[in-house]
C-alpha cells in the first residue's frame, strides 16, 4: 500500500512549528549555522508525530527512525527572524514515510528525510501500524 501526496511547492502543510533562534545558532558568518537546522526540523518532527501520531515512546513497540535525512540550504536566516517549521508527510509506503519539512520566513530553506517505522524490541524495520497509517491519513486528508 503506496500513497503519493501533491509534492508541488505550494502543496498543504498543515502541521507548523515557531522556533526561536537561539544566539549560539548564529555562525561567524551572522547567520544560522546549517547544523542548526536540523534541531529546528527535530522540533517540528517531535511535535508531528505527539500531535499526529500521540505517541508516547514510553509504551511504543515500533516507532518511527530516521532513514536518511538531506537539506537544501536555499537562503541564509539571520538571528532575529521569525520562523516557523512546517512539516507533512510526503509519501506513505509499506514500512516508511517521507516527512518533508520547511523553514519558512521571508525566504524559504527546505528539508526532505525519509523516515522508517523499526520494531524497537526485534531491532528491525516494521510495517507501519495501522493505527499510525489512519492518523497520518486523516490529518494529512489524503
Amino acid at each position: 500500500m503506496h500513497t503519493q501526496i501533491d509534492n508541488t511547492p505550494d502543496a498543504l502543510f498543515r502541521h507548523r512549528v515557531p522556533i526561536q533562534i537561539r544566539f549560539n545558532d548564529v555562525d561567524r558568518y551572522g547567520h544560522v549555522n546549517n547544523n542548526a537546522y536540523f534541531s529546528y526540523y527535530d522540533l517540528g518532527k517531535e511535535d508531528y508525530l505527539s500531535t499526529v501520531l500521540h505517541l508516547d515512546y514510553r509504551y511504543c513497540t515500533v516507532a518511527p527512525v530516521i532513514a536518511n535525512i538531506n537539506a537544501d540550504f536555499i537562503k541564509p536566516i539571520f538571528y532575529g527572524d521569525k520562523i516557523v517549521v512546517e512539516t507533512r508527510i510526503s509519501h506513505l509506503g509499506q514500512k516508511s514515510f517521507t516527512l518533508h519539512q520547511r523553514a519558512v520566513n521571508e525566504e524559504t530553506g527546505e528539508i526532505h528525510c525519509e523516515m522508517v517505522c523499526f520494531s524497537l524490541k526485534e531491532q528491525v524495520s516494521a510495517d507501519i501500524p495501522e493505527e499510525f497509517r489512519k492518523a497520518i491519513e486523516e490529518f494529512e486528508k489524503f
